[in-house]
């Protein structure tokens, strides 16, 4: 079950990138961000609401939310600046990038969520999925490599560092979010590092962007940005979900959950007409190869 669920969650994360890409094109990045984020509190609200005020109407449901301790809130709370600094990073590092290329760089954050899921949790993998990680973080790998032949500097380019500081900040969210599985319900950690996700993103957006708004790149709402949050929050969900089902393993959930860049690949070769289409989707390949690896050692 929770391996099914990985792939929902790759499907819907790889749509959420599309739609970001869409929401930052000639568009400010920080109100781009703090707004999404607007978008999935009002999103979650509702379940906030009715399981504080009404709480046996969803008790027995999986939308319930527990109220949690101070200690809990702390941890949620770092949370959120962990998956922030991802996000800042990340946006920028979009923006920038093509999405065939940004997308698919950000996916080998698996590569390091694997090393940590190994060192810190003792998970152990069977022939099948090591073979299955290692045929899809190499393939993850090789999108790198390709962005030297579309005149991206490895070594200069700011935006390509920006796309790898993403990538090892997310591993680390990565692991904190099986520590956390491990001890809290999924809609309460989904629910409150949200909410603080909007406090951190105001403040942010009230005295960084606010007052140099005129001297940069003018915001324009675009509707791609709520879409950004709806694709956000379910693909979450979903991926907490799989976390908290007993046996689920970071290692795996987290290289299936990055396979979904090949939902803004497609857009990126479509739609955006990006370069070296046919390097990239032989690295695809290897991909597919190694999600079928590891869904044969997951059954």
């Amino acid at each position: 079950m929770w391996l099914f669920l990985a792939f929902i969650s790759a499907i819907l994360l790889g749509s959420y990138e599309v739609f970001k890409k869409v929401s930052l094109e000639e568009n400010a990045v920080i109100p781009v961000i703090f707004i999404s984020i607007l978008f999935s509190c009002v999103t979650l609200l509702p379940f906030f609401v009715l399981s504080v005020c009404f709480p046996s109407s969803l008790q027995h449901s999986i939308f319930f939310v527990p109220q949690v301790d101070f200690h809990a809130h702390l941890l949620f709370f770092i949370k959120a600046i962990i998956v922030l600094t991802s996000w800042l990073f990340a946006y920028f590092a979009l923006k920038h990038l093509p999405i065939s290329l940004a997308s698919p760089i950000k996916a080998t954050q698996p590569v390091w969520t694997v090393l940590g899921a190994l060192l810190i949790f003792g998970e152990k993998l069977n022939t099948f999925q090591t073979v299955g990680v290692g045929i899809t973080l190499l393939s993850f790998f090789m999108f790198s490599v390709v962005g030297k032949k579309e005149g991206i500097s490895l070594r200069t380019n700011k935006w390509f560092w920006y796309i790898v500081m993403a990538t090892l900040v997310g591993a680390l969210s990565g692991l904190y979010d099986k520590y956390l599985m491990k001890r809290y319900d999924v809609m309460s950690v989904q629910v409150y590092y949200t909410f603080y996700q909007a406090f951190i993103m105001g403040l942010i957006t009230l005295f960084l962007w606010a007052p140099t708004r005129k001297k940069t790149t003018p915001f324009h709402f675009k509707w791609a940005i709520f879409w950004i949050s709806l694709f956000l929050v379910t693909a979450d969900f979903v991926y907490f979900y799989a976390l908290s089902i007993p046996n689920s393993m970071i290692s795996v959930v987290s290289t299936i959950r990055r396979s979904g860049f090949i939902v803004p690949f497609l857009y990126g070769a479509i739609i955006m007409k990006d370069k070296n289409i046919k390097l990239k989707i032989i690295d695809i390949i290897g991909v597919l190869i190694g999600m079928i690896f590891l869904y044969l050692g997951s059954r």
